[in-house]
Formats: C-alpha cells, sequence, structure tokens
C-alpha cells in the first residue's frame, strides 16, 4: 500500500471517501433523512440582504451559514433569521441547536440568543478562536 498526499483534491477522489463514509454511517445512524433549510431575506429588488443555512436532523438543528449584508446589520436581521431557524426546526421535531462561529464573527450574538459554548478551538486558525455552541430549543 501507498500514501498519496495532494494539495489538489480531485471531485472523483472526495466522492470515493464521502460515499465510503456515507455508506458506513447510513447503515449505523438512527435517522437517515436531514433536512435543509434555508430562509433567505431579500429587499425590494429580490437581492438576498440575509440568510441562514444549515439543516435539521434528528433532534437537531445545525446552523452552517448566517449572513446578513453589512449595510443592513443592526437592525435585527440576524436575530429574526436565528429565531425562525429554530421555530422551523421546532416544527420538524428538533430538540437542540448546534452551530460554530470564529472570534471575529458573532460570539456574543450567540450567546445573547441563550446558545452555550460548548467547546473553544483555541489558536485557530493562527491566534483567534473557532467556538462551537448549543442550545436547547
Amino acid at each position: 500500500m501507498n500514501f498519496e498526499i495532494t494539495d489538489k483534491i480531485k471531485e472523483q477522489d472526495e466522492k470515493i471517501i464521502y460515499q465510503g463514509l456515507l455508506e458506513y454511517n447510513l447503515a449505523r445512524i438512527e435517522d437517515k433523512n436531514p433536512r435543509d433549510l434555508g430562509i433567505y431575506l431579500q429587499d425590494e429588488t429580490g437581492e438576498k440582504v440575509g440568510g441562514l443555512i444549515g439543516n435539521t436532523h434528528g433532534n437537531w438543528l445545525f446552523v452552517k451559514y448566517l449572513w446578513v449584508r453589512e449595510d443592513q446589520r443592526g437592525q435585527k436581521i440576524g436575530s429574526a433569521l436565528l429565531k425562525q431557524a429554530e421555530e422551523t426546526a421546532k416544527e420538524r421535531g428538533c430538540r437542540y441547536a448546534f452551530l460554530d462561529t470564529f472570534s471575529f464573527q458573532a460570539p456574543a450574538f450567540y450567546e445573547k440568543h441563550g446558545y452555550m459554548s460548548v467547546f473553544t478551538l483555541e489558536e485557530y486558525p493562527v491566534t483567534g478562536k473557532r467556538y462551537y455552541f448549543t442550545k436547547t430549543l
């Protein structure tokens, strides 16, 4: 056997690894039906000024991305997007939420919304921090 080490991951190689992991996981995980969740806010021209991307899976809401355009910040748009995601997740049967954020992003925002830090990755990627939060919905 030989190791192949690369900094250029080919799509077909990623698919092989992903499919192998997916097959293993699906044979063992209780809930095999994650559902995407996208919530978008558009201005009067139809341009997206904010949004949340994540998914629900079993008991959990996972918030992958939450973004508000810079000129729209401070108007509680992020709070409204997060609240809508939590409400939708509860409707889907979720009991908990999970997300991560960097020290230069929004840890205080999530704490204000009831999220608890469960782990902090120090010196990430070099001098910052990456926070992992959960919340009971």
